[in-house]
């Protein structure tokens, strides 16, 4: 069960290296496999992939997969062809976990029951055993590997026409880098693949303008557009944080999203329009009490916004936030408004993608979900009975829900403790300054925001200054006497002055 109350940090490890441990008992996530569950993967792993009847055979084509560089587990890879009408053909081809994974067996069950994979800074804790998700299952290149493989079929405008799927065996070509795609994007080349670089290069280039026609598309049709930079914790030796990485977010990353997106959305609609009730990854429309009081949120921010009830300006309000400095509080003020993702076995469509149908299909190796969907498909494309009683899909789209959730708190959790213990580490130390923007200005101080360590504080008034600080109602900003001022946005240099574990409390003063 998720925890109803937030851990205290009092009461985890004494040392940093413990933290993670901590957080894992406290979840009660597990540490390892049972015994029969690896026996189970390590017999499973022994099945070679081979061309076989019932498998299309696409090991000649060019296909690649993209991913960060620290990565070792693929599940999926790209390919694009143009058929006789000129229109493009995009293929994504996904690791073909359910055939190593049988319905009933002692992994599936375990698979099932972890229902995700959690991603720690130091760690992960996975769905499957390593010698399934490091090893056969991943698409690795130069190696042959079963597939599931979704055919999309786009014209020049980047409307979808066409889908088909096929179990598959491909080879994959080559591995790049999200970095080595941005470059080839950017109008670079492709090192070390000798005759395969043209291929890849075109390859990248007309699946990177795809890609940026259906996001067009896609916000077109009033998705919404939020980018909130993913921050990775980087770790001493010893555990402790030594600073964050922002992981980019730049056209190789929505290239390789935008076609997931659209694999994740064709297997839903091809499903669910045909009777066959799935594990949809639902996200409805936000209630109107929390639009309003997203729109109270955003005025006291000195925001105006409009009428967030309609999407166009919804859409346009995003948009025309991006260059402001508290993007990402605004972000994150938007997102609290939103109902949550969830998987649900009754209901279908999702409100931030603009999508009428959508499931997840594009990640077997560490969502179950997804692995489920991958046997629906398989029966229904064998004109077997794809069906799932619906009391029992509804229980496992409740479960995978929760599971989700759990792994999402502790995954948070743990880089909350380490920021924490950053902080703390630098208290009391005068030549310890972090630049800090004010996120907000209340009677009693001022909220800021350090982007460059991810945390949040306060600025009491009595450290504003010496003199009494009086509150503006109306323009929402502090001032003292001399014309001293601090409004939302503002910019400024602050030093550590109290650290709270037990409160989750950070407390700052202007560096002098």
């Amino acid at each position: 069960m998720i925890a109803e109350e937030k851990p205290h940090f009092s009461t985890l490890g004494e040392t940093p290296r413990e933290d993670t441990a901590a957080v894992m008992r406290f979840y009660d996530l597990p540490r390892r496999f049972p015994k029969g569950v690896i026996a189970d993967a390590e017999k499973a792993a022994r099945d070679k992939p081979t061309p076989c009847k019932g498998r299309l055979d696409l090991r000649k084509k060019f296909i690649f997969t993209c991913d960060p560089v620290t990565a070792r587990d693929y599940d999926d890879a790209l390919s694009i062809e143009t058929d006789r009408l000129g229109n493009r053909v995009l293929g994504v081809h996904i690791a073909d976990v359910s055939h190593y994974v049988r319905s009933g067996s002692a992994l599936d069950r375990e698979a099932r029951k972890r229902s995700t994979s959690v991603y720690f800074c130091d760690r992960v804790v996975p769905m499957l055993p390593e010698v399934l998700c490091n090893g056969v299952c991943s698409l690795v290149p130069d190696e042959d590997r079963y597939a599931f493989s979704a055919f999309i079929t786009f014209n020049s405008k980047g409307e979808m026409k066409k889908t088909s799927f096929a179990k598959s065996i491909i080879r994959s070509k080559a591995r790049f880098s999200y970095e080595q795609v941005m470059k080839v994007l950017r109008g670079g080349k492709t090192d070390g693949l000798g005759k395969l670089g043209k291929t890849a290069e075109k390859a990248i280039r007309d699946i990177g303008k795809l890609a940026a026609q259906l996001r067009a598309r896609r916000f077109a049709a009033g998705a919404l557009d939020i980018d909130i930079p993913e921050a990775e914790v980087v770790l001493d030796a010893d555990g402790e944080m030594s600073g964050l990485m922002m992981r980019p977010y730049d056209e190789s990353h929505q290239m390789v999203e935008e076609c997931m997106v659209a694999a994740n959305e064709a297997v839903a609609k091809e499903l669910w329009t045909h009777g066959v009730k799935i594990m949809a990854r639902l996200h409805e429309p936000p209630d109107e009490e929390m639009m309003e009081m997203l729109q109270a949120e955003l005025h006291g921010m000195g925001l105006k916004v409009g009428d967030l009830s309609n999407q166009k300006v919804f859409v346009k309000f995003l948009q025309s936030s991006k260059d402001h400095p508290l993007y990402s509080t605004i972000s994150m003020a938007v997102l609290r408004s939103m109902k949550r993702a969830m998987y649900d076995a009754g209901k279908m469509g999702h409100f931030g993608l603009a999508k009428r149908y959508y499931a997840h299909f594009t990640s077997p190796i560490r969502r179950y979900p997804d692995l489920t969907l991958h046997r629906q498909l398989a029966a229904y494309i064998e004109k077997r009975d794809a069906r799932i009683p619906q009391k029992e899909l509804s229980s496992w789209a409740a479960h995978a829900s929760m599971m989700e959730e759990r792994a999402a708190e502790a995954e948070r959790d743990l880089l909350e403790i380490k920021k924490y213990r950053f902080m703390e580490a630098r208290l009391g130390d005068r030549d310890a300054e972090f630049e800090a923007v004010i996120s907000k200005c209340m009677p009693f101080g001022c909220f800021v925001d350090l982007p460059d360590v991810g945390v949040s504080g306060l600025i009491h008034v009595s450290m504003l200054s010496h003199s009494y600080v009086k509150f503006d109602e109306s323009s929402r900003t502090l001032y003292a006497p001399g014309g001293r001022r601090w409004k939302m946005g503002d910019r400024m240099r602050v030093r550590i002055v109290n650290v709270d574990f037990r409160q989750r409390r950070i407390d700052f003063a202007p560096a002098r």
